[in-house]
């Protein structure tokens, strides 16, 4: 046993010395990848995360109506309100919203488009197509906001996402919440059911989110203990401040909620994490999507978690809720929100908790070099910051993390590039509020040539660099907008036709910009998932840094194994520049080719000298 300890920590020492260490040109021995802690499948792929309202209309029967609304900000349930037009111009009010004399910010979180699991189903040979492996689908439980994370319960899909949204209410209302054994399934579960079979007959993994900090003021939990106060079975779930103090939305006691939003009441906490009552239903919501029909088999279950303000939560009770899942299924996936420096993080991880997170120190890294111009950092910082989160992570950890430019709580990546140098993304305070198009200064028009050159070699570097990349849907349509909740817009299809976005935030016109799909940048997107998805060295390959180059302003490194290497070497700088490549780099080979030109370099002597374009990027093999 001992012995095996020993070598298993000379090859993490190896490896982690391989990743920090220029070496000249030696060729290295490889580590064995330990895929024990998590599972391997997860390095393998690319993901995809889907709002489920903004997605697609599958099914227009099963459309939310204003009633759905009630429980959630800004609740109006009193003016005119219709579903909202797919193809509208995003900042422009709809006349029932005119009429309520409120302004877009007010109008905007009571939009509705009709998004709904049909509307998944339908596009899952179109992310098959794109190269797509694992879809993360925001919340789809039973809940009134736009976003969901205002969960009514945890054990039910939200009846405007299935087929029979008033037939569902009433097999609802049958249950004891409280008791698994009462629980039914409705149309709408069944429907997630064959939206997690369709997919894995294409080969996609699927997981939920799970908001396992807080629920809504919709919950059943919460309603009971409006209802019965100190005499309610859920009297102990919430943390109650003062029961004698009516609370600001007007219920008889005051509650903690989650950052102060009373819409999310917190469950309570204890020394060992959430308390019994919640942590109970939390373990039985769990099984219920990991093996629905409870054969022990968890092959019609969702492959896994992502885990919303992880961070909220105390460590015991994630330790206790990853032994529950991985005995229901050990090759499960759980990824965590959890916006920390590395060093924090990595208190997550540790093979107790969770596999991975969404990794935005990944994003803001990228960021800093890629994007910003006037508070741009150096190739040696950028290679400095990288070595910051790759360096506390064990090797097969650092292959599952979700590497993402964007995500439903920030602005998107092509918005980030317009607006670059606006506030600093490692201060996320600070980058929430300058990202958001109520700041005066924010730039909402679409991006243009150099944003989207800028966003080509985000691409090549999410898609070769240690990994699982993660797509928020529409990057690779083109999408852009705001921070939350502009980065919300209904997905953009090739078959609509959308009106262009000619009105600001301020309801004033400005040059018309044409909404449409970039066919253009989705098939780089596919051309670089599929690299990835083809060639095993980018997703579980060694990885070396080659070369940071401050005054050339050059940046590249190597992925390779037992079959060869790939090099990736991008320009930062406006000029032309010339880097000699040592021939041991690419295995030897006399001839190595660009993947993105074709073009061909030749070795002369014990280097082959290559050109990278101003602000581009060569992929060497």
């Amino acid at each position: 046993m001992w012995e095996l300890i020993f070598k298993k920590l000379l090859l993490t020492i190896l490896f982690m010395t391989m990743v920090v260490t220029n070496f000249s040109c030696k060729e290295e021995p490889m580590p064995e990848l330990n895929f024990e802690k998590v599972p391997e499948w997860a390095a393998q792929i690319v993901w995809y995360q889907i709002f489920p309202d903004r997605f697609h209309n599958g099914d227009p029967n099963n459309d939310p109506e204003i009633a759905s609304l009630q429980g959630s900000w800004p609740h109006d349930n009193d003016s005119a309100w219709e579903l909202h037009p797919w193809e509208s111009d995003w900042y422009e009010l709809q006349p029932w919203e005119k009429a309520n004399g409120k302004g877009i910010w007010h109008n905007i979180q009571r939009r509705r488009y009709g998004g709904d699991i049909q509307g998944i189903i339908d596009k899952l040979d179109y992310l098959k197509d794109l190269g797509i492996g694992g879809l993360y689908i925001n919340p789809l439980f039973q809940a009134p906001s736009l976003h969901k994370y205002d969960g009514a319960c945890y054990h039910h899909i939200d009846v405007h996402f299935g087929p029979d949204p008033e037939g569902d209410k009433k097999l609802m209302a049958m249950e004891n919440p409280a008791d698994p054994d009462t629980w039914v399934w409705t149309e709408a579960d069944k429907m997630a059911l064959k939206l997690i079979s369709e997919a894995h007959k294409r080969g996609i993994r699927v997981i939920f989110d799970g908001v396992f900090n807080h629920m809504g003021i919709n919950s059943f939990a919460f309603q009971d203990l409006v209802k019965n106060g100190k005499a309610s079975k859920y009297a102990d779930w919430f943390t109650i401040s003062d029961w004698n103090k009516p609370s600001p939305l007007g219920f008889p006691f005051s509650y903690e909620g989650w950052y102060g939003v009373q819409e999310l009441p917190e469950l309570r906490e204890d020394e060992n994490g959430i308390v019994s009552g919640p942590k109970a239903y939390i373990f039985a919501s769990t099984r219920r999507w990991m093996d629905p029909n409870g054969d022990g088999n968890p092959a019609d279950g969702i492959d896994g978690w992502r885990l919303d303000v992880a961070f909220c939560v105390g460590h015991p009770f994630w330790k206790a809720w990853r032994k529950h899942v991985k005995a229901i299924n050990p090759q499960a996936y759980l990824t965590a929100e959890i916006i920390e420096p590395p060093e924090k993080v990595k208190a997550y991880l540790l093979g107790d908790e969770f596999d991975a997170v969404m990794n935005y120190n990944f994003a803001f890294a990228a960021s800093e070099f890629f994007i910003n111009d006037k508070t741009r950092i150096t190739a040696s910082q950028f290679e400095q910051a990288l070595r910051d989160f790759i360096n506390p992570y064990d090797p097969e950890m650092l292959y599952v993390m979700q590497n993402l430019y964007d995500s439903h709580d920030t602005q998107r990546v092509l918005s980030a590039i317009v607006n670059r140098d606006l506030g600093h993304f490692r201060d996320w305070g600070d980058f929430f509020g300058k990202s958001q198009a109520a700041n005066y200064a924010y730039k909402v028009q679409a991006p243009g040539n150099y944003e989207k050159a800028v966003l080509r070699n985000l691409i090549v570097f999410q898609m070769t660099f240690p990994g699982a990349p993660m797509i928020y849907y529409g990057s690779e349509a083109g999408m852009w907008g705001a921070n939350d909740p502009c980065c919300r817009k209904p997905m953009v299809w090739p078959e609509f036709h959308y009106s262009a976005e000619k009105f600001s935030p301020d309801q004033s016109w400005r040059e018309p910009d044409e909404v449409q799909f970039d066919k253009k940048l989705h098939a780089f997107y596919k051309k670089l998932i599929h690299l990835r998805n083809d060639t095993a060295m980018l997703q579980t390959g060694d990885f070396q840094f080659i070369v940071a180059d401050d005054e050339k302003e050059l940046f590249g490194f190597r992925r390779y194994d037992n079959t060869g290497s790939i090099v990736v070497i991008f320009n930062r700088s406006e000029l032309m520049q010339s880097y000699e490549l040592h021939w041991r780099y690419v295995y030897g080979q006399k001839k190595i080719q660009d993947f993105l030109t074709g073009k061909r370099f030749s070795r002369n002597g014990e280097t082959i000298s290559v050109e990278i374009p101003p602000r581009g990027v060569l992929i060497l093999h």
